[in-house]
Parts: structure tokens; sequence; C-alpha cells
């Protein structure tokens, strides 16, 4: 059986996350913890309620409530590092092609960036697109809210089915 290779940014190969080193150390840390009892990570760390949570624009995460211990963590990190984490983050926010199955780049950055923001993709800039579809969405919305938009019987719409149909692509267009 083959086993094949994740060729990450900049041409490095990453090898797959069963055959990584920081992988097998996570494995073998979990059956370290797997038997831990919150009840008592909190006993014998009183402040684990406070260490283990982050705050940042808006958002509060508390993950102490989770059998994970400073190891758990510092494991994590190892594999974040070992999986060219970093490196990846970037790519996607420079619209490099990370999507390997469609090679085509991820664009939820510039879903999330404000309509002044650049993400250039094969020389263009694909903000100002993407937030063409978010106001054509939202003056849809908006109309429909309103009653403004009215179904095939002349009446307001009162109840709305939204049935997925995946795809990084398929869903805007649809849209």
């Amino acid at each position: 059986m083959a086993t094949s290779v994740v060729t990450g940014t900049k041409g490095r190969d990453v090898a797959p996350l069963p055959k990584r080193k920081a992988w097998k150390n996570l494995q073998t840390h979990y059956k370290k913890v797997r038997d831990l009892h919150l009840r008592n990570l909190f006993a014998d760390d009183p402040k684990r309620g406070e260490r283990m949570t982050a705050e940042a624009v808006g958002l509060f995460l508390d993950y102490s409530k989770n059998r994970i211990t400073e190891e758990t963590i510092k494991l994590l990190i190892e594999l974040a590092e070992e999986s060219g984490l970093q490196s990846r983050i970037g790519a996607m926010f420079r619209g490099e092609k990370i999507n390997t199955t469609e090679k085509r780049a991820v664009l939820h950055v510039a879903l999330r960036a404000p309509k002044g923001a650049s993400i250039v993709v094969d020389g263009e800039n694909v903000v100002r697109q993407v937030h063409f579809v978010l106001d054509k969405m939202a003056q849809f919305s908006n109309r429909l809210r309103s009653g403004e938009w009215k179904g095939h019987t002349g009446k307001r719409i009162r109840n709305v089915i939204n049935i997925g149909i995946g795809g990084s692509d398929l869903g805007p267009v649809m849209a």
C-alpha cells in the first residue's frame, strides 16, 4: 500500500498526519489522559478554570472543561509546528491555492475581509467580488424580511427552508 505525501506550502513535503512524530506523541499521551476525570483535574489545579481560557476580539474560549493538560497543549503546538500551520495560514491569507482537491484558493478569509481589503488570486482582488455577492445577499434578505419580496401567491413569505448543497463554489453560486 502506497503512502501519500501532502505537499505543503513552499513545496515542502509534509507526512500524512498518522505518520508525523507529533501525532504519534499525542496518541501516546492520549493513553495517559483518557481516564482522567475533570473533577480531579480541577481539584489538583484550582486555577485551571482561569488558566485554560482565552479572550480576544469579543470571543471567550474556555477549554478547561476538556480532558487536557499542559502536556496536551504542548503536544498540540508541536503538531501545529510540524504541520507548518503558520505557513499554511499565511498561504491562505495570500490567496495561494491550498485546496489541493479543487486546486483553488481557500477564500474564507476573503469572505470575512472588510470591503477595503485586498486578497489577490490569479492577479485579481477577490474581496470586491465577495462583497458584491454579500451585498446582493443582504439586499435579498432585506426585501424578504420587509415583505417586499412576495411568494408566488402574492403573499408575504413567512417561512424559508434552506437546503445546503455543499461545496466551496456551489453554495455561493446558488445564493
